[in-house]
């Protein structure tokens, strides 16, 4: 059996699933040993090289994501937020490292999937990238320094497709915000205003969302003050970097200790 870790990747007909597949195909770290699709999906059953349009490459899409883990070291999931708790149980009974992207996560989810934690490893981000995590890094050095005096807004762009707003990684940006105040994003989020709302409330943290086109991801965290304003920005322009940093994450989760983790710990930053 080889010693190069086995890679399964849920969703398999999405974009980030054929990124994903793509890039393990260049791989001599990892190996593609399984694709998992939705029951019924017309991929079922059919290599899915072929399926993407490609040469054979010798795995089969599946349904069964249970028998798929079995032969895994690693999954990799960009999926929706019911399939990836579903997904953690299997992951974890397997011990596969299970490297979650997906984002819309609630409490009730997170609950879960912190439970899986316990006896798998998991690694998971509203954002893969090693840009965007530094960025909430220096945002939440920002929003220390800088008082409430100082308005909060991020805005994001996503393309057409995307299906929930805020973004995950706006999130993050607004968690890491509200860290670096000492306060509560809960208790602090604004979004989506319409209508007469009313004068900003002092210390408010808002969010934007624009969705259209193919757009990638763009994030701004703007900070307004008296005549003046800072602004942080990160613009992606291709989802592989995503892909690239998630296939990292799966290869760093090797031989850790079962817990749940996310992108500071697998870039030590």
């Amino acid at each position: 059996m080889s010693d190069v870790p086995g890679l399964v990747v849920t969703g398999a007909s999405g974009r980030m699933g054929q990124t994903l597949i793509r890039l393990s195909q260049g791989s001599d770290r990892l190996r593609l040993v399984g694709c998992v699709e939705r029951a019924g999906h017309p991929w079922i059953g059919r290599d899915v090289g072929e399926a993407m349009g490609g040469t054979p490459v010798g795995v089969k899409v599946t349904d069964d994501a249970l028998e798929a883990f079995a032969k895994a070291q690693a999954v990799v999931d960009f999926t929706a937020p019911a399939a990836t708790v579903e997904f953690a149980a299997l992951a974890a009974q397997a011990r596969a490292c299970h490297v979650i992207g997906t984002t819309g996560l609630e409490a009730e989810h997170l609950a879960k999937i912190e439970a899986a934690s316990r006896h798998a490893v998991i690694v998971r981000a509203g954002n893969m990238s090693l840009g965007v995590n530094l960025l909430v890094r220096v945002a939440e050095k920002v929003a220390a320094a800088l008082d409430a005096d100082w308005d909060v807004e991020i805005v994001e762009a996503h393309h057409r497709m995307k299906v929930d707003a805020p973004s995950g990684t706006a999130l993050m940006l607004g968690a890491a915000v509200a860290a670096g105040r000492g306060v509560s994003l809960e208790d602090t989020k604004v979004s989506g205003r319409d209508g007469i709302t009313g004068a900003r409330a002092k210390g408010a943290i808002g969010f934007s969302a624009i969705r259209g086109g193919d757009i990638v991801g763009e994030h701004d965290v703007i900070f307004a003050g008296e005549g003046e304003r800072v602004i942080l920005r990160h613009v992606a322009t291709d989802r592989a970097l995503f892909a690239r940093g998630a296939l990292r994450a799966a290869l760093w989760g090797q031989g850790q200790k079962p817990g749940q983790y996310d992108m500071m710990d697998v870039l030590g930053i």
